[in-house]
């Protein structure tokens, strides 16, 4: 499945903020391939960040990665730059943002299930 997600960061911290995601730790590369996260890419725009997910099942690797010590270690580290996801509900489950149009999709491609 891909997902997309919109970010933003605190106001001051976009140049810090793109410093310090330049990578992530190895530890958290191979957390993310064992709950199901094949690719991740983040475009910022001014303070806004948006994501696309390339994974298994979004919901299930969030709750996996909640007590996963190589995300709490990133989380601590990354959070002073991040102000807030936008977000529809609680939890992962609200924070992904609805697809609109694909081009693949209006094509008939076979290989847009997701």
């Amino acid at each position: 499945m891909r997902v997309a997600l919109h970010s933003v960061v605190r106001e001051g911290r976009e140049a810090g903020y793109e410093e310090a995601h330049a990578t992530i730790p190895d530890d958290l590369v191979e957390s993310f391939a064992r709950v199901g996260i094949h690719d991740w890419t983040i475009w910022r725009s001014g303070r806004d960040l948006f994501h696309v997910v390339d994974c298994d099942d979004f919901v299930a690797a969030m709750a996996a990665l909640d007590s996963d010590p190589a995300n709490e270690r990133w989380q601590a580290f990354i959070g002073p730059y991040v102000d807030h996801f936008e977000t529809t509900a609680d939890g992962p489950a609200g924070m992904l943002v609805g697809q609109v149009w694909r081009l693949s999709a209006q094509r008939g491609d076979p290989a847009t299930q997701s």
